[in-house]
Formats: C-alpha cells, structure tokens, sequence
C-alpha cells in the first residue's frame, strides 16, 4: 500500500479536567524526524510521543502539538487553604492584640499572602498523561488515514503513467525491424557511391557494428523489467519510498542509454517521452513514504 509522506491531523477531546488538542502535520522527508510543541507539563511524555508515532509511521517530518486548556473547576480545586496555619497566625493575632491591650481585627488580604498560608495543589499527572497518550493515538491514526488516502491518488498517477512507458516501449519494439532494415538500406547507399570497391567482408562488419551500436533490445527488456518492480512494489505492505526512488534512478539510466543509441526520430522522440513520464512518477516517489 502507497502511503503519501504528507497529512494532517487535528483532534481534540473535552474532560473533567479540561480540554486537550493534538495537531499534527507531516511533510516529506528522508527519515522520521519529529518536532514537538508541548505544555511544560508533557514535556516527560517525549519519548512515548516518539514511540507512538513511530508505531505507524517510518518516513516525515511530523510536527506534532498538543494544547491543553484546563477547567474553571480543575484550576479552583487546585487551591487550597492551610487551615491548621491560618489558625495559628490567627491566634498569634489575638495574643498579641490581647497583650498589647489592642482591639484590631486581622488583615485577611496580608493572612492569605503569609507564605504556606495558601496551597497550590499539583494535579496528578497520570490522568493528563494517558488521556493525551490515548488522544495521540487517535491522531496518529487520523494522520496516517489521510496520507493512506493521498498515497492511494498518488499510486494510480503512477500506475497511469507506468501504462504510458509499456505503451511506448511496445511501440519501439514494433519499430526495430525497420529501423534496422532502413540502416542497412542507408549504408548500402552509401557503398554505391563510393568510388572504390570495399574489401571482402568489409561491408558486412560495418553492417554489424552499427546494428550492435544501434540494438537496443537490451535496454528495453530492462526498462520492462523496473516497470513490473514496480508495479509489485506498488502492492506492498510495507514501506517502498526509498525501493521506488532506486527504481526511478535506473528508469532514468535507460532511457538515457535509448537515446544516445537512437538512428530514428521515432526512437528519440520515444526515448523523450520516456523521460517524461519516468520525471513525472519520480515527482509522486519523493512524496512516498
């Protein structure tokens, strides 16, 4: 199966605790390489981030961030009062107040800011983490879903044009018989108007060494194998970007060695629209993950 190494996702989920959003992009890379955007308290979950993601995908540059925006009701639970050292202050207050022969009442704005007076509750953290683990996976998915979906365009773009290549190919094997009969005729042609007879066997070597220079069997039986590779690599599981940019180099090495062996407009032009077709599936390969 073809995947596309570009997608989005965007995924978020409301809880008693507040609400958390995974967004994530992927773009087209050589290797999985990640960039995480993260509240402070997930930056510990990185290395599970990365297994998780790299339990789906193999090949991107995947920018991942998480947002996380807290209940009204999660934040107020958060803050509690040291009631055992409120009293304390309290009654120090009226000791004092009662030595002093004082009647003052206690300022509670200067109590409330005595340190320890006022607790803030760190929530536990085990609930935020796997909740955002659990969303992460469902993002993942979506992610992957979608490059699925693109690499499944991509895949037949490629299969079309793959037609394309066994359609010309077919033709230039149609054309070799005259194109080597058109040869012969034109060196024969050439003999005649020469002033001096050649020597036994010339004529015959020279028809040899310019059939040999001109045979292109060879390249073609090549070209006609990468297009069945990749045809079957199109069918795998598993990853085959890096398979089918190989491929894509030895496309290339052929039909270059068609056209430097051309003797016939009709296989240069083929050897042209060769290029063409092979440029225009390497374009969709860099993409394929």
């Amino acid at each position: 199966m073809i995947r596309s190494m570009t997608g989005f996702a965007s995924i978020e989920r409301q809880y008693a605790f507040g609400r958390l959003v995974w967004e994530m992009r992927s773009v087209n890379h050589r290797y999985l390489d990640f960039n995480f955007r993260l509240p402070e308290e997930f930056r510990v979950l990185e290395p599970r981030i990365r297994n998780t993601i790299s339990g789906y995908l193999s090949r991107g540059k995947i920018d991942a961030t998480l947002r996380f925006h807290p209940s009204g009701n999660a934040a107020s639970d958060a803050v509690k009062l040291n009631v055992e050292l409120a009293d304390a202050l309290l009654g120090l207050h009226q000791d004092y107040a009662a030595r002093a022969g004082l009647k003052q009442d206690p300022n509670i704005n200067k109590l409330l800011r005595w340190p320890g007076v006022v607790i803030e509750e760190s929530p536990d953290p085990e609930p935020l983490h796997q909740a955002a683990m659990a969303l992460l996976d469902e993002a993942v998915q979506q992610l992957q879903a979608g490059r699925e979906r693109e690499g499944a365009v991509m895949a037949q773009a490629i299969i079309e044009r793959l037609d394309g290549i066994t359609t010309w190919i077919g033709d230039v094997r149609q054309w070799l018989p005259e194109i080597r009969d058109a040869l012969r005729a034109k060196m024969l042609e050439r003999v005649d108007d020469l002033q001096q007879p050649l020597e036994p066997g010339r004529l015959e070597q020279e028809l040899a060494f310019l059939a040999q220079k001109a045979d292109v069997a060879e390249e073609l039986d090549r070209i006609d194998a990468h297009v069945l590779e990749t045809r079957r690599a199109l069918d795998l599981e598993e990853p085959v970007g890096r398979r089918l940019d190989f491929l894509m180099q030895e496309f290339n090495r052929e039909s270059n060695t068609l056209s430097s062996k051309s003797v016939d407009q009709r296989t240069s032009k083929a050897a042209v629209e060769l290029k063409v077709l092979i440029e225009q599936i390497r374009e969709q390969v860099q993409n394929i993950e």
